[in-house]
């Protein structure tokens, strides 16, 4: 009798315990569907009025159009400032999986990287492993170039991101076709930064290249 009692006491705990686990999971999903709200299209309205359609019509794509849930563009020049930025670290991203690609495939430069180390361009590892194979030297050389980049041949100040080199070597004067390629090129930038991030983190977390991932069929870090 006693151990019925004691088993009848452990169902009613577990019931008890199984009906708190489902109303915490259920109001999780409520306060889950309601934050969705914060990401839709309609936070358009959080925007303030003096940006203007011409300011926030590239980049603006669908489905989520003008995106900022967190409400940081306040004024037209702090958008300028963001989206030039966005535009920029999405070229970067953009050359970065480039090249992640063609080296992950093993395709590389003749003769040394640094003739002093006796260190040659087939002998830096691929993956992130090689940017700690270059010479301090080299890294330096590197950063010089990207201050040169910055300050003086494509100006970070220059929010507009338009450098003088056309699309691939000719001007766009249609003003939709012009748009519509500036468009292709951010949401390129977004995937690439998406896709670079992804693959420093499947590698730190599989211990693999993305050349060894697939190699061994290995393509998920799960």
């Amino acid at each position: 009798l006693v151990a019925s009692l004691a088993q009848r006491t452990q169902i009613k705990s577990l019931h008890l315990k199984g009906k708190e686990l489902t109303m915490k999971i259920v109001a999780a999903l409520l306060a889950l569907i309601g934050s969705t709200a914060a990401f839709a299209p309609a936070a358009k309205e959080s925007v303030v009025t003096s940006l203007n359609v011409e300011s926030t019509e590239v980049g603006a794509t669908a489905p989520l159009g003008f995106f900022d849930p967190l409400g940081y563009i306040t004024d037209e020049a702090k958008f300028e400032r963001y989206r030039a930025v966005e535009r920029k670290h999405g070229r970067v991203a953009m050359a970065a999986v480039v090249g992640t690609i063609v080296h992950n495939n093993h395709i590389v430069f003749d003769g040394y990287l640094s003739p002093s180390a006796n260190l040659k361009f087939s002998d830096v590892p691929t993956g992130v492993q090689g940017f700690f194979t270059i010479p301090a030297a080299g890294i330096a050389q590197i950063l010089a170039f990207f201050a040169l980049v910055e300050l003086a041949w494509m100006p970070a100040s220059k929010y507009d991101g338009d450098y003088g080199v056309g699309y691939f070597g000719t001007e766009i004067t249609d003003p939709e076709e012009k748009v519509r390629k500036l468009n292709v090129e951010l949401n390129n930038g977004r995937a690439a930064m998406m896709g670079i991030i992804g693959n420093f983190a499947s590698e730190a977390v599989t211990g693999q290249t993305m050349y060894e991932q697939y190699a061994t069929g290995h393509v998920t870090p799960f």
